[in-house]
Formats: C-alpha cells, sequence, structure tokens
C-alpha cells in the first residue's frame, strides 16, 4: 500500500511503498476514508522527527473494515468504523474505566503504531466506534478533534450560562467554540490573530478579538459585560500561559489544551494574587469519543464547518510542509482513495 512517511529532509513526508497491514487476533484492517492533520503532527516533524523515523503519522481517522482478526466481535468486512487511536492494555482501571490515555502501556495510532496517513490502517476492534450511517467521512474523522475538545470543557469548572474565552481559533479552539455554545455558554469569545481563522470562529457563532491591535481583557468585558473567569488555552504557543494569567479575572480558572513542546515562562506571582487554578488536559476518554459521535449525528454540533481542505495521499508532502508556516487553515483532511 502507499503511505506517507516520516523522513530526515524536507519535505518531511514522502509517500513510499509500505507492507500492507495484517490484522492481529483482536484487529481490524480499516480502508482509510479520511484522516486529519493535526498541530502535534506537525510540530512533532519539525521538532522530534530524527525520534520518529519512518513513522506514518496520523490519529483522526476513520474507514471500512476490509479485514478482521479470528477473535476481533462485533465487525464485520464492510462496516463503517471511527478509530479511537489510543490503546492500552485493556486491564488496568484507567483501560476499564475508559481513561486509556492514562494506561501505563498506552500507545498511540501515528506514532507507537502506524496511523491513517496511508491507505489501509490497523486498529483494535475494542478500540473502534462503529460509525453511524448518516455520517459522512469527513465527520468522522472530525471526532477526535471534537472529543479533545470535549474532554478539556468536562475538566474547565464553570457555571451555566457563564461566558467562555478562548485563545486560539485553529481547530482544537473551534471545536472547543463548537462544544462550548452546545453545552450552553452564555458567550464564545475567540482571540486568534489571525482574521481568517478570526471568520471562521465567528461564522461558528463566537465573537471574536484581534490580539494584536486589542485588548483581550478589556474586548471580552466589553462583549459579555465581565471579566473573563473561565479562559482555555488551544493555541500551545510559548507565552499564552503567562497571557492567560494576564487576562483572566481573579479567582477565574485556565483549561491549557495548547501542546507547547518547547519551554516556557511565566510569573507565578501574577497568578497566586490572583488566585488562579490551572488544570492542564491531554486527550480524552471513551465516553468523550461516544458524547461526540451522539452529538454530530443528532446534528447538534455544526462539524463540517471546521474542514478547510481535502487533499490526496500524492499531495499531502507539499500541503503538510505548507502547513508548518503561518496559515489560516482549520482542518486539513487527507482522502487517501480520493
Amino acid at each position: 500500500m502507499l503511505a506517507a512517511v516520516l523522513t530526515a529532509g524536507r519535505p518531511s513526508l514522502e509517500i513510499q511503498e509500505v507492507p500492507d497491514p495484517t490484522p492481529g487476533s483482536h484487529d481490524l484492517v480499516l480502508k482509510v476514508d479520511a484522516c486529519g492533520i493535526c498541530g502535534s503532527d506537525l510540530h512533532l516533524a519539525q521538532k522530534y522527527k530524527t525520534q520518529y523515523p519512518g513513522v506514518v503519522f496520523g490519529h483522526e481517522f476513520c474507514g471500512e473494515v476490509v479485514a478482521l482478526g479470528t477473535e476481533a466481535e462485533g465487525y464485520r468486512v464492510g462496516d463503517r468504523v471511527i478509530g479511537f487511536p489510543l490503546a492500552g492494555c485493556r486491564q488496568c482501571a484507567a483501560c476499564l474505566s475508559g481513561d486509556v490515555a492514562k494506561c501505563a502501556t498506552m500507545t498511540l495510532n501515528g506514532i507507537q503504531r502506524p496511523g491513517g496517513y496511508a491507505e489501509y490502517v490497523t486498529v483494535g476492534a475494542p478500540e473502534a466506534f462503529r460509525m453511524p450511517e448518516t455520517l459522512t467521512p469527513e465527520v468522522g474523522a472530525l471526532v477526535e478533534p471534537l472529543a479533545v475538545a470535549l474532554h478539556a470543557l468536562d475538566r474547565t469548572p464553570r457555571a451555566a450560562g457563564e461566558p467562555v474565552l478562548v485563545l486560539g481559533a485553529g481547530p482544537v479552539g473551534c471545536a472547543v467554540a463548537l462544544w462550548a455554545r452546545a453545552l450552553g455558554a452564555g458567550e464564545v469569545v475567540v482571540s486568534d490573530p489571525m482574521a481568517g481563522r478570526r471568520r471562521l470562529a465567528e461564522s461558528l457563532g463566537a465573537a471574536t478579538i484581534d490580539p494584536l491591535h486589542e485588548d483581550v481583557a478589556e474586548q471580552f468585558a466589553k462583549i459579555t459585560g465581565s471579566a473573563p473567569r473561565v479562559v482555555i488555552e488551544c493555541a500551545g504557543a510559548p507565552g499564552l500561559i503567562q497571557h492567560a494569567a494576564e487576562v483572566a479575572d481573579t479567582d477565574g480558572h485556565v483549561t491549557v489544551v495548547g501542546v507547547c513542546l518547547q519551554p516556557d515562562t511565566f510569573t507565578p506571582a501574577l497568578a497566586v494574587q490572583k488566585e488562579l487554578s490551572y488544570q492542564f488536559v491531554v486527550y480524552y476518554r471513551r465516553r468523550d469519543f461516544a458524547r461526540t459521535i451522539a452529538h454530530v449525528t443528532a446534528g447538534r454540533l455544526s462539524a463540517d464547518r471546521l474542514v478547510t481542505d481535502r487533499v490526496g495521499l500524492a499531495d499531502l508532502p507539499q500541503r503538510f510542509e505548507s502547513l508548518m508556516k503561518p496559515n489560516e487553515d482549520c482542518k486539513v483532511l487527507v482522502r487517501p482513495h480520493h
């Protein structure tokens, strides 16, 4: 099969012939319908490519079952599946509760196991979710980033109807904005320096702020009538943890979703003075996937608006490279068979 393989040069990805996957006893082999390009893949390719030679990225995928192991129960060839990319031991307390990210042996499609930037991918049957017939492959591939956003909001204490400030209008920031509105936030305000991303956030029903030309705290107060007590950082850029402390109200809460892969600093005295609480979050639980699938199936999340481009495998290396530069894309999907 064809797959986009991480290389040490430029472009970072190279389309290569690799062996077709064969299922283990509990596995499904999927013909990949769609796979999202995640910012974490871009960061890893920029910063840590020598640590992952030959890896096939892609952990936001869905597809059709084309082969299955002898003990892969509940599925048949032809079933459409959304992949839950985290796999653990399936026996510890974390796995049994659905919080697989906390399993000591957790592995991820796209890092420790081949991912969805390929014609085919393997996922464990216990890690699969059946995709409702009404969902398009594009929405199926958005379940993973939407589950990230839902998990972040679940870990964010807030009162009913309270306004929310989101820092960053990339895929996760826009997903948080979608979920915040669906879960009853009084007003969702998104801060991002890029005009195109602000326009996308506005199309999702959020108010926006340009942090390069506007005072974020002042503008938030003008829009909502109060200072930001709930701040969700979704960009992962250096300086944003400090920025969140600066704009948050006294007794406020900051949830850090963005993954910054370089050293960062902030002034603890400011957070201490305001008695801020910080919560760092990662991944999601199985119930976040299930709840996300239920919401998109019922039409309660306009998830397809997050998609700004689609590429086939042949065009993926150059498109992947372009996303490492400043851009106004939200979610770009890989369609390996299109």
